[in-house]
């Protein structure tokens, strides 16, 4: 299964697994499954329980198909409102654990979303043909929509372990040094780890010094380094993000 290096804001490489083709495909059928439940939910109250048919009534062609657009208007903004709304999900990408993210690392937009939302009027034409086709031939499985906004929808079933997780173990009488970290995110934390166990496995001295100079410098430390290496500092400031946050509970 192919992969896609993103270079996050602080400019640094993670790789992720592409969604592929089927799992976009049945992410899409579960979405259109509701949205068609939907209209069907929304129809049989407007004529059966709330009995407003009459209403169309004497209306010309153009009057009755406002109406009904009216009625099914959410269906058609279903994909942009909750990408948006679920960080780039939708009920559909949720279940099978897929997400749309930007390939340069930033968190995507309402407008990068909306471009994706528009491009999806050319990608479903021919029965999906334009939008399948699409993904077929391009190196991350973008469809048009994706390759004008700049995005990538990409798998998090990834089957990891609490190595590869901001997640550390820590005994219960622990006693934690810099409460600054509670200043970082989950995403900094999976920064860090991921490029701090790279570099201790690589023994990549140069990424270590770096990653410590930087973490010192956001969180505002100084710290003594005939006490504490650059390894160990690295090290307690996982275990001191765990016990703030309380990852391991």
């Amino acid at each position: 299964m192919s992969q896609i290096a993103i270079n996050t804001s602080q400019n640094v490489n993670i790789n992720f697994t592409i969604a592929s083709v089927g799992e976009r495909m049945l992410a899409f059928i579960i979405d259109l499954l509701i949205r068609v439940a939907y209209v069907v939910i929304v129809l049989y109250l407007f004529f059966n329980i709330l009995d407003l048919g009459y209403i169309l009534n004497g209306l010309d062609t153009w009057s009755v198909m406002a109406v009904y657009l009216i009625l099914t208007f959410p269906t058609y903004i279903y994909p942009v409102v909750l990408e948006s709304l679920m960080e780039g999900q939708t009920p559909g990408k949720k279940l099978m654990k897929i997400r749309v993210v930007k390939i340069d690392g930033y968190q995507a937009s309402f407008g990068d979303y909306m471009i994706r939302w528009v491009f999806r009027l050319v990608d479903v034409s021919f029965a999906g043909a334009v939008g399948l086709i699409s993904m077929i031939v391009s190196k991350n499985n973008q469809r048009l929509g994706d390759i004008a906004s700049g995005t990538a929808v990409i798998s998090l079933k990834n089957n990891i372990n609490i190595s590869h997780t901001i997640l550390e173990n820590i005994h219960e009488d622990y006693i934690p040094s810099f409460p600054q970290v509670i200043a970082l995110s989950d995403n900094d934390m999976r920064i860090i780890k991921d490029n701090y166990t790279k570099a201790v496995r690589t023994d990549d001295r140069q990424i270590i010094h770096k990653l410590s100079d930087k973490i010192k410098s956001i969180l505002k430390l100084e710290i003594d380094p005939t006490k504490m290496t650059e390894k160990q500092f690295i090290n307690v400031i996982i275990k001191d993000y765990n016990y703030y946050t309380g990852k391991d509970n």
